[in-house]
């Protein structure tokens, strides 16, 4: 229980820390589209999100794949670029998202693969930290889309913009910092 403990922390950090800009800027402008009402939908889209990064991490730990981390630290805020360009040109809602997140999670799982690879050589079995890991991540990003959705809805009521000009908003101010992002981190 300790160790699935542990893990479980590790996949709340792994989201709610101050260092995981990426993915809260990713979460950022995946929900973006979306109000309380939808919560049962950004549930299944985050949980797509999840079971890619975690596919990634138990690839990764069973040494299958490896790409260089050069390159995956480009491409995770290329995919908030492309989140956030979608919600501006498509405005964000279809069913195709669903398999954007988890697409984008087997990316961002990659971030995590070189740590994750280090710290499940000592374990007799990743079952338990991979399982702790993913619940972390999940519970941590719920966590996330409650309070993004809150400040959502408080900064909605405050200015009085509809949500196209909301989403235009939020999507372009993702979209922003994760193309400086990307820019720095060329691997070209």
């Amino acid at each position: 229980m300790k160790d699935f403990l542990f893990y479980l922390q590790l996949g709340w950090d792994h989201i709610i820390s101050l260092d995981a800009l990426d993915h809260q800027l990713f979460i950022l402008a995946l929900i973006a589209a979306y109000s309380f009402k939808d919560f049962k939908r950004l549930l299944i889209l985050i949980t797509a999100f999840t079971i890619g990064h975690c596919i990634t991490l138990a690839l990764s730990s069973f040494d299958i794949i490896r790409v260089k981390s050069d390159w995956i630290e480009f491409l995770i805020p290329c995919t908030i670029v492309i989140t956030a360009l979608d919600n501006i040109l498509f405005r964000g809602k279809h069913p195709y998202q669903y398999y954007f997140a988890l697409f984008f999670g087997l990316i961002h799982g990659m971030g995590f693969a070189n740590t994750a690879r280090m710290m499940l050589a000592k374990e007799q079995s990743i079952t338990v930290p991979l399982l702790g890991f993913n619940i972390g991540l999940e519970l941590g990003q719920i966590a996330m889309v409650l309070i993004i959705l809150t400040i959502f809805t408080i900064l909605t009521k405050l200015t009085k913009l509809n949500p196209r000009e909301w989403l235009l908003i939020t999507s372009s101010a993702a979209g922003a910092v994760a193309l400086q992002m990307a820019l720095e981190r060329m691997p070209f």
